[in-house]
């Protein structure tokens, strides 16, 4: 899989490891998932829009680029903020990796598969990224992103890519009369 072709946001990430460790999740999860590279282009972003022609990787990028942005006015905005942009970027790419275990094409369109009908993809995502030693606040952001880190205290990484995630998929359910 040439990563860098369908990610280029992968070569931002400074710390050679981690760009290396985000890369290993992405074809992990494919291999778990039964997906080929090119399945990546078709695999939806979301079930809950119907027939949505945004996939998995369009929006990847969308809610990274979007949580750079965000991190770029904050961190012009306000002298004291700290913002760890391997980690936001790594964050980004990954946060909805555990969609490639939670989805599933058996020639009838894109559906839950057995995992995704157990566990939903910030949880399998999480489990995939610490199985491959990625640090615990790249975990937390892929964990938190969704609803179910409301229960969490947020690290501001994990905050950035939430509101970028939700500000993506709400823009494209109100396009899309959802």
């Amino acid at each position: 899989m040439e990563f860098v072709k369908i990610f280029p946001e992968i070569e931002n990430i400074k710390e050679k490891d981690l760009q290396e460790k985000t890369q290993k999740v992405w074809k992990r999860a494919m291999e778990l998932g039964g997906w080929k590279e090119n399945d990546l282009f078709a695999v939806p972003f979301t079930l809950l829009i119907p027939d949505t022609q945004i996939n998995i990787v369009e929006h990847t990028r969308a809610v990274t680029n979007c949580a750079l942005k965000i991190a770029d006015a904050l961190q012009t905005s306000y002298e004291s903020i700290e913002i760890n942009r391997d980690y936001l970027i790594s964050g980004g790419l990954l946060h909805d990796i555990g969609k490639l275990l939670e989805y599933e094409n058996k020639g009838k369109g894109f559906q839950k598969s057995k995992v995704g009908n157990l566990l939903r993809h910030p949880v399998s995502g999480a489990n995939l990224a610490s199985e491959f030693g990625l640090p615990s606040e790249i975990v937390h952001i892929i964990y938190t992103h969704s609803k179910e880190g409301d229960i969490y205290q947020r690290t501001i990484e994990s905050i950035i890519i939430h509101h970028s995630d939700f500000i993506n998929f709400e823009c494209l359910k109100t396009l899309h009369n959802v």
